[in-house]
């Protein structure tokens, strides 16, 4: 099975710092991959890289087979990737289905002056994606949110509205830029049993940066590890998780406790 996402030996650097060395990996369908380490280890920079807000010196990055390094942001989400960001970005006067409907932009075909007017093919188009969005809205469980402008609910189910917009945009490929920062660990269980149903029920193949290791440990089929811009490990999580170099970059060596 061929990867739906391929990071080949990307390097990056700002000035006379180099930020990525060589850093390389390979997303499955269908699949969860991690990227951790600590911070400063250059995760959103793979990140930034992969949905092209930097561009790489050298190296290369394919998306379902078609390379896109250095390619405008725009372009590569008309291609098919999403991501989300750490910080919120809804629009918070406008509710659950309208925040979805920003993430369908891209799909719809009607031109400007019939999608003002709303007539014939503007308005069909408009029920179509607002009943996907309805779809996507029970997948998550946020029906009893339907309605209220976004600003007024609790972080918690912000979070997950932004993770729904980015679902909205029916992507191959969902970057996940911490998803359950700043969440409680009630609100962090519901974050991840909504990427595991978006994953069973729609086959969306995910990349997460993430420091909470039980998410991690719990959720990614594969991890890979950075640390000072370079991979130090890829696997299984069991596999990553005994990787003494791992364990140095996170915990320190018994030496630097001394």
């Amino acid at each position: 099975m061929s990867a739906v996402l391929e990071v080949d030996g990307i390097s990056l650097s700002f000035g006379g710092l180099r930020v990525l060395n060589e850093v390389s990996f390979a997303l499955e369908p269908a699949s969860l991959l991690a990227i951790i380490g600590p911070n400063g280890a250059g995760k959103t920079s793979v990140f930034n890289c992969i949905n092209g807000v930097y561009r790489p010196f050298e190296g290369s990055i394919h998306l379902d087979g078609e390379e896109i390094t250095g390619a405008r942001p725009a372009s590569i989400a008309e291609r098919g990737l999403a991501r989300t960001f750490q910080n919120l970005a809804l629009f918070v006067n406008l509710d659950v289905v309208d925040n979805l409907m920003l993430g369908r932009h891209h799909l719809m075909k009607t031109g400007y002056w019939a999608g003002a007017l709303w007539v014939g093919r503007a308005k069909r188009e408009e029920h179509v994606h607002r009943a996907r969005c309805h779809e996507l809205i029970d997948l998550l469980e946020l029906g009893d949110h339907v309605g209220r402008p976004v600003g007024l609910l609790p972080y918690g189910v912000q979070k997950r509205i932004e993770f729904g917009r980015a679902v909205a945009m029916e992507p191959k490929v969902l970057l996940l830029d911490e998803p359950v920062a700043g969440m409680n660990v009630e609100e962090t269980e519901v974050m991840a049993g909504d990427i595991t149903s978006v994953r069973e029920e729609l086959g969306m193949a995910m990349i997460m940066v993430e420091h909470d290791m039980q998410l991690v440990m719990g959720l990614a089929e594969q991890i890979v590890c950075l640390s000072f811009g370079e991979v130090i490990a890829t696997g299984d999580p069991a596999t990553v998780a005994a990787d003494p170099e791992v364990i140095a970059a996170y915990l320190g060596t018994p030496e630097d406790a001394v």
